[in-house]
């Protein structure tokens, strides 16, 4: 098992950026992929990113391309979120997210097994 704590959220104006981080605990993280997932008011919770267990393979949503970049130092047990050119339609609460599977990067929601508490991110127009 694994426990997550996201950190980095905050209030940013439309443009600017902000970097989320996720601690997890344990010695195996290497061994989990990683993802962040985001949920805004009235919606379900959406893939964002994710990232295989060395960092040598990453996914996003389309609606994040170009503007999010997922990493991980497993060194650290640590991935990161660099978010960029932030939108008012980014704001949410960002989950990071762990999967044990050791045959896919999930791509879907569903295919995480452990989550973080969420950190909130507040995008002003």
């Amino acid at each position: 098992q694994v426990q997550l704590v996201e950190s980095g959220g905050g209030l940013v104006q439309a443009g600017g950026s902000l970097r989320l981080s996720c601690a997890a605990s344990g010695r195996t993280f290497s061994s989990y992929a990683m993802g962040w997932v985001r949920q805004a008011p009235g919606k379900e919770r959406e893939f964002v990113a994710a990232i295989s267990w060395i960092g040598d393979s990453v996914y996003y949503a389309d609606s994040v391309k170009g503007r999010f970049t997922i990493s991980r130092d497993n060194t650290k047990n640590t991935v990161y979120l660099q978010m960029n050119n932030l939108k008012p339609e980014d704001a949410a609460v960002y989950y990071c997210a762990a999967s044990h599977s050791r045959v896919r990067v999930g791509q879907e929601v569903y295919e995480y097994d452990y989550w973080g508490q969420g950190t909130q991110v507040t995008v002003s127009s």
